[in-house]
């Protein structure tokens, strides 16, 4: 999936406007934001914005990293798309490795 993102490539990349709603768009850091940002991609993003940030991130496996040591997905359809995309097993990602540590202290 996503093998011919290089040939998507453009100039100024930008994700969706309606994905950062809530961020000064002029202001943005795509470097600073990049977990926020593939975060809101995976949650509502289009194709085009995939593409956009494989461009800005190093591609799918620069974002497979991001999504796997930073990503923190509330809803468990989100963390699904995830880990198919870029495949994933639960256990790879920080945000299932602290849900099972809640657990514990928690006790349940």
């Amino acid at each position: 999936m996503f093998q011919d993102w290089k040939t998507k490539i453009k100039d100024n990349p930008q994700v969706s406007q309606h994905l950062l709603w809530d961020v000064n768009i002029e202001k943005i850091d795509y470097q600073k934001m990049k977990t926020f940002i593939v975060e809101r991609v995976i949650e509502r993003g289009s194709e085009e914005d995939f593409y956009t940030i494989f461009q800005l991130y190093g591609g799918p496996e620069g974002v497979r990293e991001i999504v796997k040591k930073n990503c923190d997905f509330y809803d468990p359809r989100d963390e699904a798309l995830a880990r198919v995309l870029f495949d994933l097993e639960k256990k790879d990602l920080k945000c299932y490795k602290r849900r099972q540590l809640r657990k514990e202290r928690i006790g349940y």
